[in-house]
């Protein structure tokens, strides 16, 4: 089995699949033996009962049942539910850290797994817009030592953004789970991946992977000028008004955070003793994925993009369409995001898993609706989304 820590898709089928699909089959797999453990949950910070008022009544139905996995222990995170610029509820369940005692909270930092996608996706775009780039241009053009001569020859932007470029998967590397300390930048992660071949013809396929997005963190650094983080903090951080969002170092203080809990290894095998995920995760998230934040940042980012205060309207509903097809008909994949239909709506935004992290952003562009889930355990987030799926916000 694939290592467990792959950000958002996992498993070696995992291009054919959409992120919400494979991500609920990882994730089941993950909290496997927790029915066996005895815990003891803290019910944090807001209930049903705290809605803002006039709140719908589909929304009020969803925070019921948020309420009761958050009570009975099957979720461990934070919720919001906005619609347009406004926040209709917003809570959170469980412990952020298990042997201090402390609860999640709205505030709380999460780990985003795969959603760092589409903040590489959007500042792919900016430079687009800016003329420094192209969806059309080809990585040997901007990267010209790249080791794979197939590779930079061959491989496009848009291949590389909507998983159809034949890389693979960084996490499948033998120097992994023994190096994952000394990831702390993204030439770091490019050195398990970089002298690998295409798995199949560029554009002929899908195969969702995190190495093309390290390709495009590693672009945007030569094309800008700029360290991959510094110029996501620039331009899409600050002017959404994020500031509790960064790709924070494991050893390196930034509280509130939550802290990751799973019972599986790193291969994915059961060992039935719920622990922290330290071990699990590089030392430092890139451009893949593997950054921190919390569910009122992701919310603030929907805002920028809706208000096209980081792309224009044009490059945004670029950004926004589907490009490329899955398995699932209902699912394709965008630049950096993910679209599909639920129960006949439109929703944009992406989704992420890992050991000790579930988490899943939708903007429902018809009803205006918002939707961010953020977890450190357990496999609530995909029940919710079930729901959702089942009972659309009205």
């Amino acid at each position: 089995m694939n290592a467990i820590v792959s950000w958002g898709m996992l498993g070696a089928d995992a291009a054919d699949f959409g992120e919400v699909d494979l991500a609920r089959r990882s994730v089941l797999g993950l909290v496997m033996g927790l029915g066996s453990l005895v815990c003891v949950w803290v019910a944090a910070w807001s209930s049903p009962q705290g809605l803002a008022p006039g709140t719908p009544s589909s929304v009020e139905a969803f925070a019921n049942e948020v309420d009761g996995l958050g009570s009975a222990g099957e979720f461990t995170g934070a919720v919001l539910v906005a619609r347009g610029n406004t926040i209709l509820y917003e809570t959170a369940y469980g412990l952020a850290d298990r042997a201090q005692g402390i609860p999640n909270m709205p505030d709380t930092r999460f780990n985003l797994a795969s959603l760092d996608k589409m903040f590489t996706g959007v500042a792919v775009m900016q430079l687009v817009e800016r003329g420094l780039l192209s969806v059309d241009t080809k990585v040997g053009d901007v990267l010209p030592d790249y080791p794979q001569r197939e590779v930079a020859s061959q491989v496009t932007v848009h291949q590389l953004l909507t998983h159809t470029s034949g890389l693979g998967d960084y996490f499948d590397s033998p120097l992994l789970p023994a190096g994952l300390s000394q990831l702390d930048g993204l030439d770091d992660y490019f050195a398990l991946f970089a002298n690998e071949g295409l798995l199949f013809t560029p554009g002929s396929a899908t195969r969702y992977g995190n190495s093309g997005f390290i390709v495009l963190g590693l672009i945007i650094e030569k094309v800008s000028g700029m360290r991959y983080y510094d110029f996501v903090r620039k331009n899409v951080f600050l002017p959404a008004g994020m500031t509790s969002t960064g790709s924070f170092a494991q050893d390196e203080s930034f509280l509130p955070r939550a802290i990751g809990y799973t019972t599986v290894d790193y291969f994915g095998e059961e060992t039935g003793v719920l622990s922290d995920n330290w071990a699990l995760l590089p030392m430092r998230g890139g451009s893949a994925g593997g950054g921190y934040s919390t569910v009122a940042d992701i919310f603030r980012f929907s805002r920028a993009l809706l208000e096209h205060r980081l792309l224009s309207p044009a490059a945004t509903e670029l950004t926004f369409a589907g490009k490329a097809r899955t398995r699932n008909p209902d699912t394709v994949f965008a630049y950096g995001f993910m679209g599909r239909m639920e129960a006949g709506h439109r929703a944009v935004g992406h989704g992420g898993g890992c050991a000790g992290a579930t988490n899943t952003f939708s903007i429902y562009l018809e009803s205006g609706y918002t939707v961010v889930i953020l977890s450190n355990m357990g496999a609530g987030p995909m029940t919710l989304i079930d729901y959702l799926t089942e009972h659309p916000l009205e």
